[in-house]
């Protein structure tokens, strides 16, 4: 068994956040991972990507090749588009709704909506109203984690316990949000095929 997985966003969305509870969820069942990550400038909504490689013996490389990918997570649609190419035929590619606009030629959202819907295995996910509605809108990225937990290697209650952990020098109500954020994720009732 093995996973790869590309997590993509902008500077300041939360992505390498995303890396670390699944990795951490995933070495809390005894599998092994691989990450790698590449940071852009996030004063400048400067692209990030990591690589999140999980299986259950050694893995080689932290770099997920071109075309393998089982799983995209995308903290914005143009970015889903932009690591495409690493998605594999049969792999799923989730992502939010809504755009980040940080460029002045960004392409119209209906277009990048249409092309996403392409996709055989799709998810799009109002993963801000999500986080809001779950009263903690900075909680985006804990609500793409729940987005993206059907198709991950590792249990709910693994990657529960995980954002638990992460929260727990935090006040009670700031756990509480991001775990309602995270099962708000898991829960929606999305665009998009989820198998």
């Amino acid at each position: 068994m093995k996973t790869d997985i590309i997590l993509a966003g902008v500077g300041g969305q939360g992505v390498l956040s995303i890396a670390a509870i699944i990795a951490q969820a995933a070495v809390s069942e005894t599998l092994s991972v691989r990450q790698s990550e590449v940071h852009g400038m996030a004063q400048r909504g400067g692209a990030v990507l990591a690589h999140l490689r999980i299986a259950k013996e050694g893995i080689f490389s932290d770099l997920v090749p071109k075309g393998k990918a089982d799983l995209i997570i995308a903290m914005e649609p143009l970015e889903s588009l932009r690591y495409a190419s690493w998605l594999s035929p049969g792999g799923v590619l989730v992502s939010a709704a809504e755009p980040w606009v940080n460029i002045p030629d960004y392409p119209e959202v209906d277009l990048i909506y249409q092309t996403l819907s392409r996709f055989p295995r799709y998810r799009l996910t109002a993963a801000a109203r999500l986080a809001k509605e779950a009263g903690l809108s900075k909680a985006v990225n804990m609500v793409m984690v729940g987005a993206a937990s059907p198709f991950l290697p590792v249990s709910v209650a693994s990657l529960e316990h995980t954002i638990e952990a992460l929260f727990a020098s935090k006040a009670p109500v700031m756990r509480e949000a991001n775990l309602r954020a995270f099962r708000l994720g898991r829960a929606a009732d999305d665009r998009g095929g989820r198998g």
